[in-house]
């Protein structure tokens, strides 16, 4: 091809999502398949979301661009002004902004690794350098995180609770090292499991923001609400910086489907309280399972478990899609030797340990 691009471009490599159901019915010849592998509710969404969704309005009208009914929501529900909202086509695309406001060549960003890829990604596209500090038991670094800042540092992630580990930052370890973090340098904060997190020294980062104008908080529907489908997330922060990041947004990037999908969603705040009970419930139940099995699941805040089962993650991986099980192989997550497994409902996990439990007596014979 004749075309040029930039140069980091052949350099990328796309996202890989777990397989389809569809796709390994038809590859392998299955009839049933479970899918535990992309951190999804089991249960979502809720019923005051599917009837929402019946009542959806006329596609060949445009969105409101300003989601202003959303907006409304989220802000009497977190207790925010509004104009510290900024939405996007999920949480993704808010990274996205990010990087193309903040990041250059001249720049850098520092990450934790592993951790979630399109923070790396997107910052590649802008030609930051990119300064990544291992996990230390799983958990950020935070003090190398902050041995890497430098007067070019625009951006640092934080992961919290981490994909793909499932462990946290803790509120006092967060506190004193936004204390450390130069005033000039964005602190972003991606709660994406945060609804998950049953820790009671999970920081309150809703009231940082009152301290600290360069932290910013991403949230997204995708997960706990079970609108991964609709695409529908957002970033709370101090108004001057959401403000500076609005006229970077595409005008119509959230659907009027999503926006009144994640509005229904929101105020029904007993489903998620129930989702949040089976999925303790379950947790503990696999942890527990995996332990008596001789394997190490990594302490978890969200709603999946990354397990070292000892072997490549892909051998584990490939035996599972043959019993009609799809999880995550951890050799693409940078943990080569673990499986990653979304908490799925009663049943399905019941089928996962038996299936798992089948696997292990292969390795013994």
């Amino acid at each position: 091809m004749k075309l040029k691009m930039k140069p980091v471009i052949d350099e990328l490599k796309p996202y890989e999502p777990g397989k389809p159901i569809e796709v390994v019915k038809e590859e392998l010849g299955l009839n049933s398949v479970i899918k535990l592998a992309s951190n999804e509710n089991p249960h979502g969404p809720s019923r005051a979301v599917q009837k929402q969704l019946q009542q959806a309005g006329t596609p060949n009208v445009y969105p409101d661009g300003h989601a202003r009914e959303l907006r409304q929501a989220v802000a009497d529900y977190l207790q925010v002004n509004e104009g510290q909202l900024l939405f996007g086509a999920g949480s993704d695309e808010v990274i996205l902004l990010l990087c193309r406001a903040m990041l250059s060549e001249q720049t850098n960003t520092v990450m934790a690794t592993p951790t979630f890829s399109q923070y790396k990604q997107n910052a590649a596209v802008e030609g930051a350098k990119i300064m990544e500090v291992p996990l230390n038991d799983g958990v950020h670094d935070l003090d190398a995180m902050m041995d890497s800042i430098d007067k070019e540092t625009r951006i640092v992630w934080i992961c919290n609770p981490n994909n793909p580990s499932g462990t946290y930052v803790n509120a006092a370890d967060f506190s004193a090292f936004m204390e450390r973090v130069p005033s000039d340098v964005l602190v972003v904060l991606d709660e994406a499991y945060g609804e998950y997190v049953e820790a009671s020294d999970y920081p309150n980062s809703l009231e940082m923001l009152n301290t600290y104008e360069n932290v910013l908080i991403l949230r997204t529907f995708s997960k706990m609400y079970g609108l991964a489908g609709l695409r529908i997330g957002y970033a709370v922060g101090a108004e001057p910086l959401i403000s500076k990041i609005e006229p970077l947004r595409p005008p119509f990037n959230t659907t009027t489907l999503a926006q009144k999908a994640a509005v229904a969603a929101l105020d029904d705040q007993t489903f998620v309280q129930d989702c949040r009970e089976k999925n303790k419930r379950e947790k503990h139940k696999l942890n527990t399972f995996f332990q008596e099995k001789g394997c190490f699941p990594y302490p978890s805040e969200t709603n999946f478990l990354l397990v070292d089962v000892g072997v490549n993650g892909d051998r584990v991986f490939d035996a599972l899609l043959h019993r009609g099980i799809i999880v995550r192989s951890g050799e693409a997550l940078g943990f080569p030797n673990c499986i990653r497994v979304s908490i799925g409902t009663e049943k399905e996990n019941e089928q996962f340990m038996g299936n798992f439990s089948e696997w292990l007596t292969t390795l013994e014979q």
